[in-house]
């Protein structure tokens, strides 16, 4: 599964033709991170070979080569302590953007040396601030790359101070930057990304694993209402809790099925109890995929009531709902993020304001109280995610994207970093 492999080793030649690509992240991979496992599996004019710092869960991910990233000794420099105290107590950033006693010639990791040995055509660095972490490394191979976002990533140390200059020599060096919906394009606009390096990067839903089914009117009246997300404050679950016992008065044996695991799940749960809620509310904790499709052909609305918090942190177009809408079910959600690009209000689900639980309760009401119109937006919610977000056509963009940034290299007269030709236009 994983390779260690020393800095100094060249990896073991192959009859693969195909231009390299390094796909660069942190940890590979956290279980909400499917969508990039099925960008790096799904390349098809490009072979790739992971490094990471850590791996996690390769039973749910398994992928060949892995190469961890070791870490490089360093020898703590003696002084500096009136750059200490002011990192520490004077801007209050800590660690600071550089380590202290930074030098060029000095790198957290052996990723310079892994790249030279590897000789890829190409890095794709997952996550914005992981861009920022590497980029000294990545300008000392001195080869092409390109940066993707997520969503997290245009708010996470954005308000440190330093970081933003940081993020924007990232943009500076990068051949290209990618985002999952129009919405994080936007931001990174505002964040001072250059507007001939944007590109529009869509999340890759496997659609072929996912039947339709028409959703209609439960006879018995108990409907399922799910959402399926990491508890994390942006997903508008207490907004949930707030518009549920509303619904309830009205559809008396509704249940309101959460999957998902996060930092938010004790506190949800104590809520739930604290709000004599346990008979609706069913906590299923994390599901593999199999299971969490089988969730979705089983319900009857999908929520997403997401909302920006505190630290303006914000979605792009969420995974799980292009998947529950690829199923047939109508959305409940809000004008939030990515979420307007998937779902058109008033033809695949409806959409209400963020943090408004009044306006939550009545479109569920509503989509609940007229069966036509469920079944209208049932079909509709299919049609729509599989004309945009197949899994092939997605990852078929990103390779455009990848082959684009490789011959902006050669437009520009650079020596191309590894053998290998691929044809490439503007996407």
């Amino acid at each position: 599964m994983c390779a260690d492999l020393p800095p100094s080793a060249a990896p073991t030649a192959s009859a693969d033709s195909r231009p390299l690509v390094v796909s660069l992240c942190g940890t590979f991979l956290k279980p909400e991170m499917q969508s990039i496992y099925r960008q790096v599996t799904g390349l098809r004019r490009f072979q790739t070979v992971v490094f990471t710092e850590q791996i996690d869960r390769p039973d749910l991910f398994p992928f060949e080569p892995v190469v961890v990233m070791q870490k490089l000794a360093r020898v703590r420099p003696r002084g500096n302590f009136l750059l200490r105290f002011w990192y520490k107590y004077v801007v209050r950033q800590w660690p600071p953007p550089r380590p202290i006693g930074w030098s060029p010639e000095f790198f957290p990791y052996d990723l310079p040396a892994l790249l030279a040995s590897h000789r890829p055509a190409l890095v794709h660095v997952y996550y914005g601030h992981k861009a920022v972490k590497y980029l000294e490394m990545l300008l000392k191979w001195g080869g092409p790359f390109v940066v993707s976002f997520h969503g997290v990533d245009v708010v996470k140390f954005v308000d440190k101070p330093g970081y933003l200059a940081e993020l924007q020599r990232v943009f500076s060096h990068a051949r290209l930057v990618l985002a999952r919906s129009r919405s994080l394009l936007d931001r990174l606009r505002e964040l001072g990304c250059p507007e001939e390096k944007l590109r529009l990067n869509r999340t890759p839903i496997p659609l072929d694993n996912i039947e339709f089914h028409q959703r209609s009117a439960p006879a018995d009246g108990a409907w399922q209402l799910v959402q399926a997300c990491r508890l994390i404050p942006k997903k508008g679950l207490y907004t949930t809790l707030q518009a549920l016992p509303v619904v309830i008065e009205r559809f008396p044996k509704v249940k309101f099925i959460l999957c998902g695991t996060g930092p938010e799940e004790k506190r949800f749960a104590e809520k739930v109890r604290e709000l004599g809620l346990q008979e609706h509310v069913i906590m299923t904790g994390w599901m593999n995929q199999p299971d969490l499709i089988r969730t979705c052909q089983q319900g009857h609305i999908f929520l997403h009531p997401s909302e920006m918090t505190v630290s303006g942190d914000q979605e792009g177009v969420p995974n799980s709902m292009l998947e529950a809408m690829a199923s047939g079910l109508p959305v409940v959600a809000t004008r939030h993020g990515g979420i307007p690009e998937a779902v058109t209000h008033g033809i695949d689900g409806l959409l209400v304001e963020e943090k408004d639980a009044v306006a939550l309760a009545e479109a569920l009401c509503t989509l609940m109280s007229e069966p036509d119109r469920l079944a209208t937006f049932s079909r509709a919610a299919a049609a729509s995610v599989r004309a945009a977000y197949g899994a092939e056509s997605a990852v078929a963009a990103l390779e455009e994207c990848y082959a684009e940034a490789m011959a902006l290299g050669e437009v520009a007269g650079a020596a191309p970093a590894a053998a290998g030709e691929v044809a490439a236009g503007p996407v």
